[in-house]
This record gives C-alpha cells, structure tokens and sequence, in this order.
C-alpha cells in the first residue's frame, strides 16, 4: 500500500513537471513563430525583438537562482503558483504593447520571472523523486512537455498568422509589382521585405490594410497563450509535492554499490564548496554552450527557412513543428537509453557523461543538415536530429550533478547554476543570432557560429569527472 502511494505521489510530481515544462519551452517555441510578425507590424530590426527574448532570459536566469532556495524550502508549488500569474500576464499584456521598452518589461521582465521559476523546480523536483536508473526515464516523460508544446502551440497560432501572412505576402506582390514566375523563392521573399521598408509601400491601399491584418493576428494569438498559460501553471501547483522525505518515503531508482566503486556517499554539499570544484563549472560551461547554440536555432530557424531559404511562413511553422512530434517520442526513448547506458556503466556520474558527450555531437550533425534546408526532406531531417539532441542534454545535465553531489542541496547548487548558464548562454545566443543577420543580411552565418558552439561543448563534455570528491564546509 505504501509503495503504491508513493509510486501515485512520484507520478503527480512527474505531471506537474510536465505541465510546467510545456508552459516554460512554450514561451520559447512561440517566439520563434511571432518575432517576424511581430518585427514586420511594429517596424522594428530583428535584433530589436530578440532582445525582448534575450532580456527574458536574464530574467529567467536571476529567478531560477530564487526558485532553487524556493524549492529547497517550500516545494515546486510555490513556484508554479507564481509563475501562472506572471507568465498568463507576460502573454497578455504583450499583446497590448505599442512601444519597445513595454515589450521589454512585459514579454523581458515578467515572461523571465515566470519562466525561471519553472526549470529548476520542475527538473529537481523529479531528480528528488527518481534518482539512478529512474531519472532520465521519468525526466524524459516529464521533459516531453516541451516538445508537445512546441508541436501544439505551433499548429495552434500558424492558421492566424500564416493566412495574415500570406495576405501580406500577396497585397507586397501587387503593391511592388514583384514578378513571381522569374524570381526564386528565395529572392521573391527578399525582394518583399526591401518593399516593405518603403513607407509608401506600407501605407499603400493594398499593403496597410493587410498589415493591420497581421498585427491583429499576433496580439490576438498572444491573448490566447496567456490564457493557456495561466490554466496549465495553476494545474501544475495543485499537483505538486514536496521530496518524499516529508511523507517518510524514498526515491525510487537507486542503483546497487558496484565492486570497486570509490564514489563517496551522498554528502550535505553547501553551495560554496559545491563551486569550489570543477565538477560544477565543467557542467556549467557544457551546458552553457550547448545552450548558446541550442537557443539561436530556436529564435532564428523560422526566419533562416523564410528569408534564406524561401519557405513560406506556413510551410517554415510546419517544418518547426516537426522538432516537437518527434520529440514527444525522443524524450523518454532517449530517457531509458541514457538509463541504460546508466546501467550498463554501473555509476550513474560516468554514464551521464557519456551521454553528454553524444547531446552536443548530435547537435552539431543537426547544424550541418540544416544548412541544407534548400532540399525539404534535410529540412525535416535536421528537425529530427534536433529533437533527439534536446531529449539528451538538458536533463542530462542535471542528471549528471545530481549524481555528483547528490539530492540534498541540488536545489540551490543548479539554481546558481541555472542563473550562470541561462544568463548567458541564451541571451548571447540569441543575441548574436539578430546580430549576425544584422550585420549579414543573411541567417546563415547564424547556423555555423551554432555549429562551432556545439563543437565546443564536445570538449567540454570530455573533461567532466566523475566525482566531486568529499564535501567540505563553504558558504551555502
């Protein structure tokens, strides 16, 4: 009767992670869907927008920091409780913005709050409750959230903003005279958007009211997401539980001491002799840079298929999609792969490493099919190694320092973590991302600099250890 208890406890904790992950990984997936309409109706560069992102990233990661001591303390229900009110309003009052810097404290400011109180509760709250050979499997459950948003929410909004889309597409067309039949698609999509930066072009009878017509469907869609948001986070605080220790119960998944094993028992690490090791930095930098190169794909694949290659909206959204189906299958695949290899390693820190390894390299094979999105079946190829990539490395970095340093303190150990690594690794990401198109006119400069970020998580992935050594008295 107490096993089953807890094995219904565990599952409500793996749900809540679930819904939280699909609200936090949504804000990620949208954005890559309305920035260009957004950046078309307002006027503003491509690197205007992606600042709102890249300033919601800072946020997040100043807030994961406080929800890791949140969730040591009080449990992942706090943190849902709040991050439901400020992320439904993150949504809702960005769709009434008409100026740059209330986009930045709306979509930057408030979607970062509720968003950093997200990740560090939902991936700790699992690893509290599953821990060796269980971790990656239930984390790949609960971590499928992500990619179902990213499907769901995707299908969701591209009907509005793809036939707006289109509408402007068709009224540029007529209002510039743009011959169709002679241009590729490719330069046809260039060739609108330096026809839209004539004001009397956007002002014109054909093109302003069909402008309009786009802004209507950005804000409108926005509203909607708010409004999901805020019913998903609510769920999620009323399924979360705090570790099993307060019901008297223990994680499940332990794995048995193997012959030989050195490694020391779980030890009450305080959070500056936890960082006096290279074991936490190493995590952090082959997070990091795995997450600069993970982040500027997401912001800017949408726009490299519609400018670069010549992809319609539409038809961009629904190759994007695509990373979030087979994600809901790649995540728990890949989980009881990484519990195997686990398993078959016999000490959870080196099979974590393991698969660190095998996340960044699967990613840099992502960027280099990607680069050949001319050809539509290695567009969606790319998409499918994108989503085995992410159903690794995420998780399987917490995974790899809960079995460093253990359940006890992992909280505020990956909270710090998480403010270093989302501080600066998606904001420069992303931020880059806008640059380089700034500076290039194209995004494909983008996809190299990802490639050559991911090439170096590799090496950073080679240098974990696979132990701490013993704790010793910091300042927590």
């Amino acid at each position: 009767m107490r096993h089953r208890e807890a094995q219904r406890t565990g599952w409500s904790v793996v749900f809540a992670a679930w819904l939280a992950v699909f609200c936090l990984f949504g804000y990620r997936a949208t954005f890559a869907i309305l920035k260009g309409p957004i950046a078309i109706t307002m006027e503003w560069r491509a690197a205007q927008v992606t600042l709102g992102y890249s300033l919601m990233m800072v946020c997040y990661a100043i807030t994961a920091y406080g929800s890791g001591l949140m969730l040591d303390r009080w449990g992942a229900r706090p943190a849902y409780a709040v991050a439901a009110v400020l992320g439904g309003l993150g949504f809702f009052l960005t769709s009434r913005v008409s100026d740059h810097l209330a986009y930045l404290v709306t979509f930057g400011l408030l979607g970062g709050v509720a968003t950093g109180m997200l990740w560090v509760s939902s991936t700790v709250s699992v690893r509290q409750w599953y821990v060796g050979r269980t971790y990656a499997t239930m984390w790949g459950l609960a971590f499928a959230g992500a990619p179902m948003a990213q499907f769901t929410l995707a299908q969701w909004v591209k009907p509005r903003l793809g036939q707006a889309q289109q509408a402007l597409d068709q009224a540029l067309v007529a209002a510039a005279g743009l011959d169709v039949a002679v241009l590729a698609p490719s330069e046809l999509a260039q060739a609108a958007s330096a026809a839209l930066a004539d004001p009397a072009v956007r002002t014109s009878a054909l093109v302003a009211p069909a402008l309009r017509g786009l802004d209507a469907a950005w804000r409108g869609e926005m509203r909607m997401l708010g409004v999901i948001v805020f019913v998903a986070l609510i769920a999620a605080a009323l399924a979360a539980r705090k570790p099993p220790e307060h019901y008297g119960m223990r994680p499940f998944g332990a794995l048995p001491t193997a012959a030989g094993d050195r490694s020391p028992p779980e030890q009450d690490w305080q959070v500056g002799a936890a960082f006096a090791r290279y074991a936490i930095w190493g995590a952090i930098l082959t997070f990091l840079t795995s997450m600069m190169a993970e982040f500027l794909i997401w912001t800017q694949v949408i726009s490299y298929w519609t400018d670069d290659v010549g992809y319609s909206l539409q038809e961009a959204t629904g190759i994007y999609a695509v990373i979030g189906l087979i994600g809901v299958f790649s995540m728990p695949i890949m989980g009881r792969v990484a519990d195997a290899v686990v398993k078959a390693v016999g000490q959870e820190a080196r099979g974590r490493r393991v698969m660190l390894l095998i996340g960044p390299f699967t990613g840099g094979v992502a960027c280099l099919v990607l680069l050949q999105s001319h050809r539509l079946t290695l567009a969606y190829a790319a998409c499918v190694i994108f989503a085995i990539y992410w159903a690794i490395l995420p998780g399987g970095v917490v995974g790899y320092a809960g079995a460093v340093y253990g359940r006890r303190a992992l909280g505020k150990i990956w909270g710090l973590a998480t403010l270093i690594v989302m501080g600066i690794g998606p904001f420069a990401g992303s931020l880059i991302g806008g640059l380089l198109k700034d500076i290039s006119g194209r995004y494909t400069h983008s996809i190299y600099y990802a490639l050559g970020s991911f090439a170096v998580s590799i090496l950073l992935a080679a240098s974990l250890p696979t132990t701490a050594g013993p704790a010793q008295a910091g300042r927590g």
